[in-house]
């Protein structure tokens, strides 16, 4: 069930807009934009006002669209692109089960989060995209999909990809699992970008 309008907007407040003054930045209409995404028009209408929470890969979908980095879409940008990243306590945006949280620089053609993945969240989500993702586990046990072999991971343990290789990521125990994420920020105009695309398998 989705949750209510009003609790879309509170935990990702300022997304919507930020979604539709890009695209339309880029001279793209919402038709071309869901299009690239994989989405509908409508589904994409209610990202922009905010009727509908996006996912992590929904948001690493269309700053790919957009040439942009997740950051920007949570307004996130710090003001000068720092090479240093300071700790600080995780303060992560919610989005689908997950949390996550900016853990390098704005801009750069690689982007790195620090994520929390709850026990069973998006179990069922299959990623197929351009570029590489690495993934270094922090705490708890991960389960990573890669076409069709399955990999447990343990802290310490790390993942670096193909992105264009079918993959799922999930926590399979109830204490969750977290994560240093990082991918590259390749830009495509290709319709074919299907990151996000939900395929359910028993």
């Amino acid at each position: 069930m989705n949750p209510p309008d009003d609790q879309v907007a509170e935990e990702l407040p300022g997304v919507a807009p930020r979604l539709r003054d890009l695209r339309r930045g880029r001279g793209l209409t919402l038709e071309t934009a869901a299009q690239r995404a994989g989405l509908s028009p409508a589904h994409l209408s209610r990202l922009e006002t905010g009727r509908r929470q996006p996912s992590l890969p929904m948001l690493l979908q269309l700053a790919r669209i957009y040439g942009t980095t997740v950051s920007e879409l949570l307004g996130e940008m710090p003001p000068e692109r720092d090479a240093i990243v300071r700790g600080r306590p995780f303060e992560g945006a919610a989005a689908n089960g997950w949390m996550y949280q900016q853990a390098g620089g704005s801009g750069r053609a690689m982007q790195a989060l620090r994520v929390r993945v709850p026990y069973g969240a998006q179990g069922d989500l299959v990623r197929v995209h351009p570029g590489e993702e690495w993934l270094y586990v922090l705490a708890g046990r991960l389960r990573v999909t890669l076409g069709d072999t399955v990999h447990d991971l343990a802290p310490g343990d790390s993942a670096h990809f193909d992105s264009l290789t079918p993959h799922r990521i999930v926590a399979p125990e109830p204490d969750g699992s977290e994560l240093l994420f990082v991918h590259t920020l390749l830009q495509s105009s290709a319709a074919e970008l299907c990151l996000g695309s939900a395929v359910h398998r028993r």
